[in-house]
């Protein structure tokens, strides 16, 4: 079972390919806040709804300083079928082998109705720009919930 990232924690580093296959590293953002989101699985209803309320709301969060970079076990064919079919303009990471998902405590055990299942958790890890947890939220709800970032954060 991985461990949840505390604000205040180092942020794990990573390169992941995008929809395109290009690598994207955390690196890359040095000096700028990132919003790493990871979700279950893209073309999925709440996986889309959460994809695109960042994506209609990415330009607010551009201008407050801020990269949303969405993170899921999907392969990069996936993720450019997604972003094609959606509109999406949030960077798509593909995470295959879970040791992103695993390193920000994003995947392990969790309830689905009912029942004890082994998966992506929903979660939120917002990045300093020094590479530092700000915050770090977990089993998010799908819908609303980059609302209630953005109010959380005061933009």
């Amino acid at each position: 079972m991985s461990e949840r990232l505390q604000p205040g924690d180092a942020a794990p580093g990573f390169t992941l390919p995008d929809a395109d296959g290009k690598q994207v590293s955390l690196a890359d953002f040095a000096g700028r806040k990132v919003i790493v989101y990871f979700y279950p699985a893209a073309l999925t209803p709440g996986c889309t709804k959460q994809a695109c309320d960042f994506t209609d709301n990415l330009e607010l969060l551009a201008d407050a300083g801020y990269q949303v970079l969405g993170v899921s076990p999907d392969k990069p064919e996936k993720l450019a079928r997604f972003r094609e079919k959606e509109n999406l303009r949030v960077t798509l990471l593909a995470d295959p082998d879970k040791e992103v998902l695993t390193a920000y405590g994003a995947y392990g055990e969790k309830t689905m109705y009912g029942r004890t299942v082994t998966g992506v958790i929903r979660s939120t890890v917002i990045v300093d720009g020094d590479g530092t947890v700000e915050r770090a939220l977990y089993n998010v709800r799908a819908t609303g919930h980059v609302a209630k970032l953005i109010k959380d954060l005061g933009l």
